[in-house]
């Protein structure tokens, strides 16, 4: 394979995006050939990428950068990668957006934000790592402007536009991830890190002083996640009448619902989760639609090496908070526009010896099943196609939901016996959607054709209300 140093010393940001876009294409043909790599989740064609970057819907595009090193498939120098979607089903690869500019001492970049600022010009923040520097104890929130079209960005000439200065005597380790909300008239960003080199979390907040958004004041820690050693990647965005903060903290995201007081500038919060109870789900970014849907993405990690590619983003969730006040996650219901021909059946009646239900004869597919558990105690389901170690076990209690080894709290609200799942099944990526209140994302084996669905009761009897499944279509 063709080997193209990046970052070289004093290489322009051009420059490296020239190396970079080379680095990829001559890596594409062994990746998109690999079996395991997924086709409807968002993707690069090559190489490694992780965190979902600068959600944004501006001039009737979806657009999603994500963090990418190009010339690997293992982490290393971070440029920014970037796809749009006029639907959220169909994708297009556009150019690399960001490159480290060595000229300027920079040698990675890091994730971060878009927004538009009072100009109404798009702008990209970002967290800049300098050469030789430790992002534990220096970095600095460079910001880059573009046109209409966010193919072409210049980085100011001001950089950095939020620097350590700002903290005065206080010291933030690991401050990184800039992501900017408004709330009334107001612009404040909120970014990640921790206040003492053994981990004491902190979100901290900044207020923007000029509409140019190149001018900012440190308002102190917004919020500090309890039992965290640190807060990576925060969103803070409001929803309904409440205000959310997402939170990646070394392991499950967390989530907090509460108030945000603007004048000091604290979060309180009412109640907490975790966004997705699966180990391969971090770094979630969040996209506000001009009807006032919220979108979400993760990263989804834990694939093997030595593929030419490694990582990809989640399925788009739709948030929302409905009158209990729990949040809620479901599936971009524009994902229905890559279903081919279903497969149904209604109204199966389950015992222990189970029903079986036949799958497209696809690893790239739909599931939608509603299961009733009457007098049941428990309802097993079984995905199994070639060899058996390869199946996919879940099963519900009344009180938990598992899935493989992932397990979620999942309770039925009171005279509730309705188990309501779907299942996304892409090559090597495995999402599950229960009752809107739990997600669980796992890496597994891809299935064979000729895959099967088995359902069965423990403990009584229950009914398969509706089975659905549908061959998906690629999303480029």
């Amino acid at each position: 394979m063709l080997f193209l140093p990046l970052g070289l010393r004093g290489e322009s940001a051009n420059d490296a995006l020239i190396r970079a876009t080379a680095a990829v294409v001559a890596a594409t043909p062994r990746a998109q050939a690999d079996p395991t790599h997924p086709q409807f989740h968002v993707a690069s064609p090559a190489q490694w990428m992780n965190d979902p970057n600068g959600p944004i819907f501006f001039k009737g595009y979806y657009h999603l950068f994500y963090q990418l090193t190009p010339d690997s498939d293992r982490s290393g120098i971070k440029y920014w990668g970037h796809v749009r979607s006029r639907d959220l089903a169909q994708w297009e690869q556009l150019p690399l957006a960001l490159a480290p500019s060595q000229d300027l001492g920079e040698e990675s970049i890091w994730s971060g934000c878009c927004t538009v600022n009072g100009a109404g010009q798009p702008m990209i923040f970002y967290t800049s790592i300098a050469p030789g520097k430790s992002a534990f104890d220096h970095a600095e929130q460079w910001a880059a402007i573009s046109d209409d079209d966010l193919i072409h960005w210049q980085k100011l000439p001001a950089n950095p536009v939020l620097s350590e200065a700002l903290h005065g005597g206080k010291k933030v380790y690991d401050w990184r991830d800039p992501f900017v909300f408004q709330d009334g008239k107001k612009t404040f960003l909120v970014a990640g890190g921790h206040l003492a080199k053994p981990g004491e979390a902190a979100v901290n907040i900044y207020e923007a002083e000029n509409a140019a958004l190149t001018q900012w004041q440190y308002r102190g820690v917004l919020f500090s996640p309890p039992g965290a050693p640190t807060a990576e990647c925060p969103n803070f965005f409001k929803l309904g009448q409440e205000w959310v903060l997402f939170v990646s903290p070394y392991g499950k995201v967390q989530y907090y619902l509460g108030s945000f007081d603007a004048a000091t500038c604290r979060f309180t919060t009412r109640t907490n989760g975790l966004l997705d109870y699966g180990p391969n789900f971090y770094a979630p970014n969040t996209m506000l639609v001009p009807d006032g849907r919220r979108l979400v993405w993760g990263w989804v990690n834990g694939f093997p090496d030595g593929r030419g590619w490694n990582g990809c983003l989640s399925l788009p969730r739709q948030l929302s908070l409905p009158p209990d006040g729990q949040l809620q996650q479901t599936p971009a219901p524009q994902l229905k526009k890559l279903r081919g021909k279903g497969i149904e059946q209604r109204r199966v009646k389950l015992t222990g010896e189970g029903a079986v239900f036949a799958l497209p004869p696809t690893n790239m597919l739909e599931l939608a099943a509603v299961i009733d558990l009457q007098s049941a105690k428990a309802v097993e389901l079984t995905i199994r196609s070639g060899l058996e170690a390869n199946a996919i076990p879940m099963s519900f209690d009344g009180t938990q939901l598992r899935v493989l080894d992932a397990v979620a709290p999942l309770s039925l609200p009171p005279g509730g016996k309705e188990l309501n799942l779907r299942i996304f099944i892409d090559r090597s990526v495995l999402e599950v959607f229960a009752n809107d209140q739990v997600c669980i994302t796992k890496t597994i084996q891809p299935l064979a054709v000729g895959a099967s669905l088995n359902i069965r009761a423990n403990g009584g009897s229950a009914e398969a209300r509706t089975v659905t499944a549908w061959p998906l279509k690629g999303i480029w």
